[in-house]
């Protein structure tokens, strides 16, 4: 039995407002996508890729390199330390148990990893993420946003609704929405990696019979929507947001609503401003560290 490969973990210390960029730096450089866990005490957001290849020589230079040029588009990066280390495989699973809680969302939703024993109020809704080498788990204020909203907007927990989740990731939106009645769901990402993920996490909540997330690129679907959605969460990067409006709307059913999150609190004007351009108007947002989200519906 040949033994385990080691698994690395790359990480760099940075703020809220850099974490994406930096992810995205990350997966670029490893192959895997980034997950991040931000320290609300000392307000610095740790973003981290596990692997188990072999690590470029020059890893660390490439990553300085990197951070230069995000620094050079106007974030501010904080510390910027670098850590290289391998890690045990019971230190990095007993590493996330310390970090990552269950969380509620209102009497209708219960998040929790699967070693928690917090036992779900009477017809609450679970869905069990663990959190893995990568992608989100709800604890990011964008994601709780948008599962705040789409607990919110469900009629009556009926199949009446239908849920579209663009840039899905981890699938716990799209997982979510289909625990709470919603029906069609559809979801998709760029990332392959990250449908494989979803697709995986739709098979431990046993809803993989009402969603199969997809690969698809926002960028190449065609303007004229087929389909309509009573409710769609687009958890994109700002400028992704605003250069795809109009295929993002063309997706939304008359009277329905459009959760707009990932966007920047310094950038969130300039996005309502391009939506509203394009006849909805903004409901509600929520600002939280450096983040700012919004729920729009057609004027």
């Amino acid at each position: 039995m040949k033994p385990a490969k080691p698994l690395w973990r790359v990480s760099v210390a940075t703020t809220l407002e850099a974490e994406d960029a930096v992810s995205e730096l990350l997966a670029a450089l490893l192959g895997s996508a980034a997950s991040a866990y931000f320290d609300l005490e000392a307000q610095t957001s740790l973003v981290s890729v596990f692997s188990q290849k072999i690590l470029p020589r020059n890893l660390k230079s490439e990553i300085v390199a990197g951070l230069k040029q995000i620094e050079n588009y106007g974030l501010k990066l904080g510390g910027r330390k670098i850590t290289v280390a391998k890690v045990k495989r019971e230190d990095w699973a007993e590493s996330w148990k310390r970090h990552f809680h269950p969380q509620e969302f209102g009497a209708a939703l219960l998040i929790k990893p699967s070693w928690s024993k917090k036992y779900p109020r009477k017809n609450q809704a679970v869905v069990i993420l663990d959190p893995g080498l990568s992608f989100g788990t709800g604890q990011h204020p964008t994601t709780s946003f948008c599962l705040h909203e789409i607990v919110r907007s469900r009629k009556n927990g009926t199949p009446m609704s239908s849920f579209l989740d663009i840039g899905t990731g981890s699938g716990i939106l799209a997982i979510a929405a289909a625990m709470l009645g919603y029906a069609p769901v559809h979801a998709f990402d760029f990332d392959g990696e990250a449908v494989r993920v979803a697709r995986d996490n739709t098979r431990k909540n046993k809803v993989d019979s009402k969603l199969k997330p997809t690969r698809g690129d926002i960028t190449k679907l065609p303007l004229k929507a087929a389909r309509q959605y009573d409710l769609i969460c687009a958890n994109l990067i700002s400028n992704l947001l605003i250069a795809e409006r109009r295929r993002i709307i063309n997706r939304l059913k008359p009277g329905g609503t459009l959760v707009l999150a990932g966007i920047l609190a310094a950038e969130f004007a300039e996005v309502e401003k391009a939506f509203a351009d394009n006849g909805l108007s903004l409901i509600t947002k929520q600002v939280e560290n450096e983040w700012c989200s919004g729920s729009f519906c057609f004027v």
